[in-house]
């Protein structure tokens, strides 16, 4: 006698009825240890408001759920919606589950989302990781945490693994405290992607950050510095700031002169955009 896991189950079952759009980058998960492990970082309990963008066929959902926490849940998709709305038919009556038939984007840029001390869950397109960070970590209504599930490479650079700093890095750090939580192997998606993943948390997220600067020039800094890698800091930096200041700043500071914007961290880019500004 053969046992059927919960993962084949799900996979076999879900594609029955739909065919996977990769238009939308769908690639759902089917890992019962991924999913454990996306709920315990989360720290959940019934006083949490969950915010998850593309449930897809509900897995994560149905964990969410079961957390006792009330979840809002984006799906752009239109057969996922119907099959979601039927599936969480109690749920979304009894008021736990507020299911939005929407694109996320689309959501947040017209201000529908309008919720505090919440948390961001969700395993997100590849291909929309970067632009779902920047919007949720620069709109004034931040989550207090984000865990995602994005692609393995994108989490090493996030957490700078390699000890080089890059603009996405820095620009997670400057918001809250990213870290790497766990790989999730290709196959443990359906379909499976060409490419492992990672869970990353990014935990104390708010924009404490910018006390002597504002946002605007704290990155126009960043870009600047990251302009040319071939280049070091301080001529890249030339580019917006007089070379006589970018000289007097690193004397301040102490900065090597022949430093790379790869090499320096959130706390020195910190005191280094105050001075420059």
């Amino acid at each position: 006698m053969s046992i059927v896991s919960p993962e084949n189950h799900f996979s076999k079952s879900i594609f029955k009825f739909m065919k996977v759009k990769k238009s939308l980058g769908q690639h759902f998960l089917r890992s019962e240890k991924a999913l454990a492990t996306i709920i315990r970082e989360s720290d959940l309990g019934i006083k949490d408001i969950v915010l998850e963008i593309g449930p897809g066929t509900g897995i994560l959902t149905e964990k969410l759920l079961e957390t006792d926490a009330r979840v809002i849940a984006v799906e752009k998709d239109d057969e996922l919606y119907e099959f979601l709305k039927n599936k969480f038919g109690k749920e979304i009556a009894s008021g736990q589950l507020n299911l939005i038939h929407d694109d996320i984007l689309k959501f947040i840029e017209n201000s529908k989302l309008k919720i505090e001390n919440y948390k961001l869950i969700a395993n997100i397109p590849y291909n929309i990781t970067g632009v779902i960070l920047k919007k949720f970590l620069e709109i004034d209504f931040q989550p207090e945490k984000i865990v995602l599930l994005v692609q393995k490479e994108v989490a090493e650079r996030i957490i700078a693994k390699n000890k080089k700093e890059s603009i996405l890095s820095i620009s997670i750090k400057a918001y809250g405290i990213p870290s790497y939580i766990e790989t999730v192997k290709a196959g443990s998606f359906a379909p499976a992607p060409k490419v492992d993943s990672a869970i990353i948390a990014i935990d104390n997220i708010s924009k404490d950050f910018f006390k002597d600067f504002t946002e605007k020039e704290f990155f126009n800094a960043v870009h600047a510095g990251f302009k040319s890698k071939r280049k070091k800091l301080s001529s890249n930096l030339s580019t917006i700031f007089t070379k006589d200041k970018v000289r007097e700043v690193f004397q301040k500071l102490n900065l090597d002169d022949n430093l790379r914007a790869e090499d320096i961290k959130i706390e020195t880019w910190k005191k280094l955009t105050a001075c420059l500004y």
